[in-house]
C-alpha cells in the first residue's frame, strides 16, 4: 500500500552526489590550526604519554615538523612554550631568546608562508603555574596584564603573526592591543581566548606543557561550565577592547556556547577541539570501540555547524590527509 506523502526528505538522500550537492557545512583544510608544543633544549621529540601522535620538540627540530604541516596546507599553527626555568613572575615567557621566541624565528625561517599564532600566558611559565603573578594566594590581574603585554610583545618582534592571549585576565585585550599599537605592531591581530572555560578537559595538555597549578585551581579567572550568558559578556568585552578572533574552549562541551556567540557576534569565531576531548578519542580508537577518521571528521563538522570558522586541533594533520585523499578520489566532502 502506498502511502501519499507530500514531504519526502528522503528523495535528497538517495546518492552521495545529492547529499553532496544539499550540504551544509564543510569542514577545509583552510580552517584548521595545528597546536605545537615547544620545549627548550636541543635534538627533543618527545612524545606526550596521554596524546598519542602529539610530540614536545626543541626548537632545532621544529623545520622538519612544519615543512610536512605546509606539505598538508594547513595554514596555520600555535605555539606553547615549555622552559627550563621557572620563576614567580613567569619571566622566561618575555625573555627576548626564550623558547617561544626561538621557535618563531626557526619556523618562520623555514616555512615563511605558514602563519604562526603565540599562546601568550604564564601558566607554562611560572613556578606555580598560575596565569599570572601570584599574591596572597591570589592572582592579581592588574599586576599580571604589563607582564601578559609585554610576552605579546615579544612575540610579534620575534615574527610572530597572530597572538592569542588564553590568561582570562579582565581587560587583557586591551591592553595588549595598545601596547602593540605603540611599539608599531599595529597590522598584528589578536586572537582572544575570550570564553575559556574551567574545565576538566585540559589534563592532557597540563601535562604536555608542565603548566598544572602547584597549588588551588583557575576558577577564579576561568569560567564557570554552568554559565552562557557570561560567556557573550566575555566576547561583547574582547571585541570592544580590539581583539581580531575570538574563542570558545573547549569546543565539544560547548557546542551550544559557539552557536550562541555566531548568532550573537558578527566575528571571526574560533574554537578549540582540547587535549581531553583528542585523547577520549584515541583512548577509544585504541580499543577498537570507535572508527577513528568518522569519528573525528563528525566531531569537526560538529564544530563547524555550531558556527566555528577556525578550529585548533591535535587532529589537524590526519584531518588534512583525509581531506587530501577525498580530493584525489574527486569526493564531496
Amino acid at each position: 500500500m502506498t502511502i501519499f506523502q507530500q514531504l519526502r526528505l528522503r528523495r535528497l538522500r538517495r546518492s552521495p552526489s545529492l547529499r553532496a550537492l544539499i550540504r551544509e557545512n564543510c569542514v577545509e583544510t583552510s580552517d584548521l590550526i595545528y597546536p605545537l608544543f615547544v620545549e627548550e633544549g636541543k635534538n627533543i621529540k618527545q612524545e606526550i604519554p596521554s596524546m598519542p601522535g602529539i610530540f614536545r620538540f626543541s626548537p632545532d627540530r621544529l623545520p622538519h615538523e612544519v615543512e610536512e604541516l605546509a606539505t598538508l596546507k594547513i595554514p596555520a599553527v600555535i605555539l606553547f612554550g615549555i622552559p627550563q626555568e621557572k620563576d614567580e613572575v613567569g619571566s622566561a615567557a618575555y625573555h627576548p631568546k626564550g623558547v617561544i621566541q626561538q621557535a618563531i624565528r626557526t619556523i618562520k625561517k623555514a616555512t615563511p608562508e605558514l602563519l604562526v599564532a603565540t599562546d601568550v600566558c604564564l601558566c607554562e611559565y611560572t613556578s606555580n603555574g598560575h596565569c599570572g603573578v601570584v599574591v596572597n594566594g591570589d592572582v592579581d590581574n592588574d599586576q599580571t596584564l604589563p607582564l601578559l603585554a609585554k610576552t605579546a610583545l615579544s612575540h610579534a618582534a620575534a615574527g610572530a603573526d597572530i597572538v592569542a592571549p588564553s590568561d582570562m585576565m579582565d581587560a587583557r585585550i586591551k591592553i595588549i592591543r595598545q601596547a602593540l599599537d605603540e611599539a608599531g605592531f599595529e597590522q598584528i591581530p589578536i586572537l582572544s581566548y575570550a570564553a575559556k572555560y574551567a574545565s576538566a578537559f585540559y589534563g592532557p595538555f597540563r601535562e604536555a606543557a608542565e603548566s598544572a597549578p602547584q597549588f588551588g585551581n583557575r576558577r577564579s579567572y576561568q569560567m564557570d561550565p554552568a554559565n552562557l550568558r557570561e560567556a557573550l559578556r566575555e566576547v561583547e568585552a574582547d571585541i570592544t577592547e580590539g581583539a581580531d578572533i575570538i574563542m570558545i574552549k573547549p569546543a565539544l562541551a560547548y557546542l551550544d556556547v559557539i552557536r550562541q556567540v555566531r548568532n550573537t557576534f558578527n566575528c571571526p569565531l574560533a574554537a578549540y577541539n582540547v587535549s581531553g576531548e583528542y585523547a577520549m578519542v584515541k583512548a577509544a580508537v585504541k580499543e577498537n570501540w570507535l572508527d577513528e577518521r568518522q569519528v573525528v571528521m563528525e566531531i569537526m563538522t560538529a564544530i563547524k555547524r555550531a558556527g566555528a570558522d577556525i578550529i585548533l586541533t591535535y587532529h589537524a594533520k590526519e584531518v588534512a590527509r583525509w581531506l587530501g585523499e577525498k580530493q584525489k578520489d574527486n569526493s564531496p566532502c
